[in-house]
């Protein structure tokens, strides 16, 4: 195989690659605005509950290991 017909090959892959990802893309549904806006809030939240309660536990644990030097 020429270096020319390799190159057509490994491009046609590209191409067809590109291709099928969009008719993938088109069979997506796509959240609403309102479905968006809930998701959103809901990470949001969580993000915020973790980031406290990560920070009580390490604000506890230094507190203790405090108390040991």
């Amino acid at each position: 195989m020429t270096f020319v017909q390799r190159m057509k090959q490994g491009f046609g892959s590209t191409f067809s690659f590109f291709a099928d990802s969009w008719s993938e893309l088109k069979k997506v549904k796509w959240p609403s605005r309102k479905e968006l806006t809930s998701y959103t809030l809901v990470v949001l939240a969580t993000c915020t509950f973790m980031t406290i309660y990560f920070w009580l536990i390490d604000l506890g644990l230094s507190e203790i290991l405090r108390l040991f030097e």
